[in-house]
């Protein structure tokens, strides 16, 4: 299995995060430099999931980022469109409900879910607009959206360093951690084309969201996006 290329042929990128499945999690911390769990908590602040309410937690790999909506009450699905993923999901967390799903052609009915959430998934979809659409779609009127991906750091010395650190220190590190080092590789390189802060949020408005806003983590290595559904009149 050679790397994705980045014109993101989904059946590539689904065996490509099958194969680095049972390491994902571990290997996200030590790449990220631990901060991904402090970026987890802010997207569970973000979404405030309430007792009773349906989440959509798409890309959600393994569970690792749905276990903090569970634990508020609600239900939470967690979707991805890895079926190794979901299996290494399934073994640590039998009792959340995984599905299967491609992001631009979610299996879930209109206006189901109060609200709807995607980490560090976004950038790994086919085509954005349409899977921007779709979480649309399957959201409640006056629902809500978060999305956390990698960005532009606004400082531009820090962001020169930031990007020599993806594309020289992050193969090496992969190589040390990960059971396929190329997959990082890949990650590394959408990073670098994923659009910037303004631009996502420009594209979120085009399908519809409204009160679109973002908040940078980190000095910008990461972008948590937020919308709403409009409420029915």
């Amino acid at each position: 299995m050679t790397r994705a290329s980045l014109d993101k042929q989904p059946h590539e990128v689904a065996a490509m995060f099958d194969d680095v499945a049972a390491r994902y999690d571990l290997t996200n911390d030590v790449l990220s430099l631990g901060q991904a769990r402090l970026w987890r908590k802010e997207v569970d602040r973000a979404v405030a999931a309430r007792p009773a309410e349906r989440v959509l937690d798409l890309a959600a790999g393994t569970g690792t980022s749905s276990l903090p909506f569970a634990r508020t009450g609600a239900y939470v699905v967690p979707c991805d469109f890895s079926v190794g993923m979901l299996g290494e999901g399934k073994k640590r967390h039998p009792w959340l409900p995984f599905t299967a799903g491609d992001g631009t052609r979610l299996p879930f009915a209109d206006g189901v879910f109060d609200a709807v959430t995607i980490s560090f998934g976004l950038r790994n979809i086919q085509d954005t607009d349409a899977a921007l659409a779709e979480l649309y779609r399957v959201t409640k009127p006056g629902g809500r959206v978060v999305i956390c991906e990698f960005s532009e750091p606004t400082w531009a010395p820090f962001r020169t360093v930031y990007t020599e650190y993806l594309m020289r220190a992050l193969p090496p590190v992969a190589r040390a951690v990960s059971s396929n080092p190329d997959a990082y590789v890949y990650l590394a390189e959408s990073i670098r084309t994923w659009p910037n802060q303004p631009e996502l949020a420009a594209r979120l408005q085009g399908v519809g969201w409204t009160e679109v806003a973002w908040r940078n983590l980190t000095g910008g290595i990461v972008a948590l996006h937020r919308g709403r559904k409009p409420a029915e009149g």
